[in-house]
């Protein structure tokens, strides 16, 4: 259907946010200016083009880090990019920051100042949940220790606990095996913790051993003291 010549013209859309500008690891230039090497980038038909000739030369670099303020800047710009960068050790590409307006900015850092004593607060509130939630699980691993291992001193198996499942260290506590308390994942973390603090294994590695090498070297002496630990409940039920 063809529009009228006196019907209103259709609303104009807002820029694309999300576009994605990248910090490169190689040294680039770009393709339509030839200036370079370029810090930031972004990709069109594949070409690399600077900020400014991409029409980006105006937005300001947020790096990440403070999730109120990246995440108000956001709400505050009409058009925003993120920034990334290729890890070559993880293989993948990393968030590092955003591009956003200049009062964009300047206006979510006046929102977050506004706020920032009860952001503060709820902070607090949210470490000693967490912190309650933790120890919560961190007993409850120790006791399904203590269950699999009765032989296990109750010293030990809170030390192991607390280790294994330390929140963001990605041992095997904060897998979801690990809190599921399969027996799997909380012998898991008792035969890595026999290995370290009963054998000689930290010393095989330090003098050079490869690591599979070290494993195979005290296994026995590993299970021997699993054996030891699992054996308790069975003489304790027969006594």
């Amino acid at each position: 259907m063809v529009p009228s010549p006196t019907a209103s013209p259709a609303p104009v859309p807002p820029p694309r946010p999300g576009l994605v500008v990248f910090r490169p690891v190689k040294r680039r230039r770009c393709a339509k200016c030839r200036r370079g090497p370029l810090s930031l980038l972004l990709l069109e038909e594949g070409a690399p083009h600077c900020l400014d000739c991409a029409d980006l030369g105006h937005l300001v670099y947020l790096p990440r880090g403070d999730t109120a303020l990246t995440r108000r800047s956001r709400e505050e710009s009409a058009l925003w990019a993120v920034v990334v960068r290729f890890d070559r050790r993880r293989g993948r590409y990393e968030r590092q920051g955003l591009l956003v307006e200049e009062e964009a900015l300047a206006r979510a850092e006046r929102r977050c100042l506004a706020d920032a004593e009860a952001r503060r607060r709820r902070r607090v509130r949210d470490a000693a949940r967490r912190a309650a939630q933790d120890l919560r699980f961190t007993d409850a691993f120790a006791a399904e220790i203590r269950r699999l291992f009765p032989g296990c001193p109750a010293g030990r198996a809170l030390a192991i606990a607390a280790h294994a499942s330390v929140r963001g260290s990605g041992r095997v506590g904060r897998s979801a095996a690990g809190k599921a308390l399969s027996g799997e994942a909380v012998t898991s973390a008792v035969v890595a913790s026999v290995r370290h603090l009963d054998t000689p294994y930290d010393r095989l590695l330090v003098s050079g051993v490869p690591r599979q090498q070290a494993r195979r070297r005290v296994a026995a002496a590993v299970e021997s003291v699993l054996r030891d630990w699992r054996a308790a409940g069975t003489e304790a039920e027969a006594g």
